[in-house]
């Protein structure tokens, strides 16, 4: 096939025409090496949809902790709640830590 021959093609004649070939470059430029490139634009939206998972978390969390801290404003609840997660008495008590054998972490 000679070069007469290949420029009487129809496919060779549009992908050589100008405006073509600057569209191509243009299409490649942007969606590759520009500063705001396709790639970057995918990068920020996998982040984004990242950060909005960790904001629903947090928001679950914060709704938790107010639940915990309502229920803690009652003086009953206070104590139980300190004898419970950190072990507190009174003076003129003493306690007993019972472990039941299931509760354990077991090593293998």
């Amino acid at each position: 096939m000679s070069w007469k021959d290949l420029k009487q093609k129809g496919w060779f004649r549009f992908l050589t025409n100008m405006y073509v070939l600057v569209l191509t470059l243009f299409v490649i430029w942007m969606a590759f090496f520009d500063t705001n490139s396709l790639l970057i634009h995918l990068e920020l939206k996998k982040e984004i949809n990242k950060l909005e998972q960790q904001k629903a978390f947090l928001k679950d969390e914060i709704e938790k902790d107010k639940k915990v801290l309502k229920k803690l404003s009652n003086e009953d609840e206070l104590e139980k709640f300190a004898r419970e997660q950190y072990y507190m008495k009174k003076d003129n008590e003493e306690i007993f830590l019972i472990e039941h054998e299931d509760s354990l972490k077991q090593k293998h």
